[in-house]
């Protein structure tokens, strides 16, 4: 008789915000799902695999002891130095586990101090902001304590129908308000639909490193909503230029690499197209 293969067992920090839910319904199908989700979303508290978990008030380690993942997806929010002791919790437990995996949610905030080129994965991190330099002090700390158990995950803006983004540019269509666009940046852009399919990759070959998971192309940031507006066939809201220079400044990473194979890829022309669909034709698919 063949041996049966036990599903692995993933726990997703976050699992009630943007990215972590559409995680879960990514991988439910696959393998055996665990979220947390904190005391304000008390619609998630039925749910059966998901664990009421605030990072100020709850032990990590005693959540992984009694969930005891193989695979844990950090896309946790909070205070920082919770999150930060969170995650020193986190690299514990998988000394311990060494069969497991943390893969680590950041974004292109890591290199918010740098305007005059796009970023590649082993570019030096730069930021000037809070949040870039606590998230490039979680991936530092990851990838010193447990390298080959770690895969850290930088997204650029991340947009599909129902992305917060989208859902603000069609209720500044509705209302004709403002929606804030800035010329002079250039940008990357993927969607949360190739983010799943992507880190769902990664998952299944158990890849560690670091990873771009943004378009191959870039854009001007007014460009692209522009073209997104566009093409929704919708009247256009009232577009406010916002100028933080007179030359054009770089917020865009870009997969250098560790590039995904072909049908894991994204371009801004496929981003604009994704977005630009109604909620109908997106339910049918």
């Amino acid at each position: 008789m063949r041996k049966k293969i036990e599903k692995q067992r993933i726990l997703i920090l976050g699992g009630s915000g943007f990215i972590g839910n559409a995680l879960y319904k990514e991988l439910l199908s696959y393998f055996e799902v665990h979220c947390t989700y904190c005391q304000q979303h008390g619609a998630f508290s039925e749910n059966q695999i998901f664990y009421n978990f605030c990072v100020e008030e709850n032990s990590m380690l005693l959540l992984l002891n009694k969930i005891k993942p193989t695979i844990i997806i950090s896309a946790i929010n909070g205070d920082f130095k919770c999150q930060f002791e969170a995650h020193q919790q986190i690299i514990n437990y998988a000394l311990i586990n060494e069969g497991c995996s943390v893969l680590y949610i950041s974004s292109s905030e890591v290199f918010d101090g740098k305007f005059r080129h796009p970023s590649y994965e082993n570019d030096q991190t730069l930021s000037e902001t809070a949040s870039g330099r606590f998230k490039i002090s979680i991936e530092k700390l990851l990838l010193e304590a447990i390298p080959q158990q770690t895969a850290i995950l930088r997204l650029p803006v991340v947009l599909g129908i129902n992305s917060p983004e989208i859902l603000h540019l069609r209720q500044c269509i509705r209302h004709n308000a403002n929606f804030e666009v800035f010329p002079n940046l250039i940008i990357t852009a993927t969607t949360i639909s190739k983010v799943c399919q992507q880190i769902h990759y990664i998952i299944n070959k158990s890849f560690f490193g670091i990873f771009h998971l943004a378009s191959t192309d870039m854009v001007h940031h007014d460009d692209l909503f522009q073209e997104i507006t566009s093409k929704m066939g919708t009247k256009m809201p009232i577009f406010k230029s916002v100028y933080s220079s007179n030359e054009n400044s770089y917020y865009a990473i870009l997969p250098k690499e560790n590039k995904f194979p072909k049908s894991q890829q994204i371009t801004i022309a496929q981003v604009i197209e994704e977005c630009s669909l109604n909620e109908e034709i997106m339910s049918i698919k």
